[in-house]
């Protein structure tokens, strides 16, 4: 029987294709124009690719960003139903000036599997290493879960580093996280490479605070991929947002768990690099006998397995 882990390499060469089209806009100051040009890469890759796929969320309705959008049909039509959740460039301001941790990025799972958030744009996210599986509660104090973690991870609280966005709404948040004695990893955008950062716990040991939904669907593969702890809380922030999820009856008080988000093992996050980051280098460009070449890295986190693979490509433009 056919699996999403078998779509491994094609997904793989959708987001290269996207990253290889925007990159050389990197460092331009234009954003809208990279993000674009690496959707319009990632839908005509993406539509080779045989599945049946949906886009439960994409990237651009909070924002009027280019997007592939909710509900958008992909792929060939054939093959296995898949879910798709995409965010063509995560970190478009780090994109435009040419700052670490800017990503084109990708989660896949079985048709049905995703969860679907409706018109809420927003969620505040948790996210935990495997190693504090099954020990936070997320409704408690920050302190009493930072607490916790150091102790999973065998770490004086003083060593726990935790990502935050840079954003007006997490002023309390932070100083919490400080009154703590542990210290914070601020970045403007790009909460999907903070989560991978606390998933991989490589650079970071915990993502806290409310960043975009499609980031948190993408996240949630990412978690439940290598067995990390993740949970998530609808959380609108503007007032006709606030209002649509009042008119469909979305929860905006219960924490939804990892399993709760994506409800199966057979699940993907990929992840090309745009910018430097954390796990993955951004993309290079030079020459040879043969002329112009790009040079894309890529992580792959693959549950039906629970590894990680690192894919570098080269390819002559």
């Amino acid at each position: 029987m056919s699996t999403v882990s078998d779509l491994k390499i094609d997904l793989v060469e959708v987001c290269e294709a996207a990253a290889r089209a925007c990159a050389p806009y990197v460092g331009s100051g234009q954003k809208d124009e990279g993000d674009g040009l690496a959707v319009d890469a990632m839908r005509t890759r993406i539509n080779q690719v045989k599945m049946k796929g949906v886009v439960v969320i994409g990237e651009g309705a909070k924002d009027e960003a280019p997007a592939l959008y909710d509900g958008e049909e992909v792929g060939t039509g054939e093959g296995i139903g898949v879910d798709i959740a995409v965010d063509p460039i995560e970190g478009t301001n780090l994109f435009a000036k040419d700052s670490p941790g800017s990503i084109v990025t990708l989660a896949a799972a079985p048709a049905g599997t995703m969860y679907q958030p409706g018109s809420c744009f927003y969620m505040e996210k948790q996210v935990y290493p495997k190693a504090a599986r099954g020990k936070i509660d997320p409704t408690a104090p920050v302190a009493v879960r930072l607490k916790t973690l150091a102790a999973a991870l065998g770490k004086d609280i003083t060593e726990i580093r935790v990502f935050i966005l840079d954003k007006p709404r997490h002023k309390e948040l932070i100083q919490e996280v400080y009154a703590c004695g542990a210290k914070v990893r601020l970045a403007t955008d790009g909460d999907v490479n903070g989560a991978i950062q606390a998933v991989l716990n490589m650079g970071s040991d915990a993502l806290f605070g409310i960043g975009g939904t499609p980031e948190g669907i993408v996240t949630a593969c990412a978690a439940r991929a290598m067995g990390a702890e993740m949970f998530g809380r609808m959380a609108p922030q503007k007032d006709f947002e606030i209002e649509l999820c009042k008119k469909e009856g979305i929860d905006t008080k219960t924490y939804l768990t990892r399993d709760e988000l994506v409800t199966s093992d057979d699940c993907m996050f990929i992840a090309t690099g745009l910018t430097s980051g954390a796990y993955v280098h951004h993309v290079k460009v030079g020459t040879d006998s043969e002329g112009k070449y790009m040079t894309t890295d890529t992580v792959v986190l693959s549950g039906s397995v629970g590894n990680i693979r690192r894919v570098q490509t080269t390819l002559h433009v």
